[in-house]
């Protein structure tokens, strides 16, 4: 055995809920991710999915999911309905009939996290429109990060930023998770078209969400492994043969309690880096 025996590997899988036409799933599958389960309501969204990725459940419409008894997987993905966060919607927020259903994707996890004993979702990613910063003086977006922390059973409370101002990248840190947010704009990233959108990472597991978004390693530049990439999907999609990363490292230890800083970004011709200004916030501590 030895030299001769096989190393082996984690596959690690996605779920996601709001799926669309398989815009995670995709990225998913990009970065050798499984995706395995989706939801969507949209039959034309679903043929898509369905024609990409032929071996993906489908769960249907989310108000109907149990996360303690679908298949549990260690991303979960979603883009929320943005109608009442965008700044041409109502502006109703969290609160209103589209953009509320943000609660159910929590509900999800938490249900999944309960049913594992924490183990999974391990990670949870959240897009949105950069507006939903500024809803009722940033308050929803703080209801936003204070629903993850919920999930990771953290105890402590969010604090609004000065002047309600929310920067466009940041991130809580708290003893063994973290969550970590930025603004992607799609002109970056070799679309024609000034898309900005919000990305969130929570990871229930370590203190690392800071580096998965913001760690100029986790991105790669070099166009010309851009077609090997797509071939690797394109295996998965037609043969559904898809294999994942290599197990992930766990991190423990950090400081009592909640930790935020958020960071401004700057108005560079390549993707702006978040590491230009630092301000930082400390949650309340709980009451003994």
């Amino acid at each position: 055995m030895g030299q001769d025996k096989q190393r082996s590997v984690i596959v690690i899988t996605l779920g996601s809920l709001f799926s669309g036409s398989g815009g995670f799933e995709l990225a998913g599958a990009l970065s050798g991710i499984e995706p395995v389960w989706a939801s969507e309501i949209e039959p034309f969204p679903i043929r898509v999915t369905e024609q990409r990725f032929p071996h993906m459940e489908h769960l249907g419409d989310i108000r109907q999911i149990d996360g303690g008894k679908i298949r549990p997987v260690d991303v979960i993905t979603f883009g929320s309905p943005c109608t009442d966060l965008s700044i041409a919607g109502n502006r109703e927020g969290l609160g209103g009939a589209r953009s509320s259903l943000f609660y159910e994707a929590i509900r999800i996890i938490k249900e999944m996290r309960n049913a594992t004993n924490g183990k999974y979702p391990r990670f949870a990613v959240w897009e949105n429109v950069p507006n939903a910063f500024s809803v009722h003086k940033g308050e929803d977006f703080r209801v936003v990060l204070q629903s993850f922390c919920d999930v990771a059973g953290s105890g402590h409370t969010v604090p609004v930023p000065a002047k309600h101002k929310w920067h466009h990248a940041g991130a809580v840190v708290g003893d063994g998770f973290s969550i970590a947010w930025r603004v992607y704009e799609a002109q970056y990233w070799s679309t024609a078209q000034r898309r900005k959108r919000i990305y969130l990472i929570a990871d229930f597991g370590s203190e690392r969400a800071g580096e998965i978004l913001f760690e100029p390693e986790g991105v790669s530049w070099n166009l010309t492994e851009s077609p090997e990439a797509w071939r690797r999907a394109s295996r998965y999609v037609q043969g559904g043969t898809g294999r994942a990363l290599p197990g992930l490292a766990d991190v423990s230890g950090g400081a009592y309690g909640c930790m935020t800083h958020a960071e401004t970004a700057t108005g560079s011709p390549v993707p702006p880096s978040p590491a230009t200004t630092r301000t930082v916030l400390r949650t309340t501590r709980p009451s003994s």
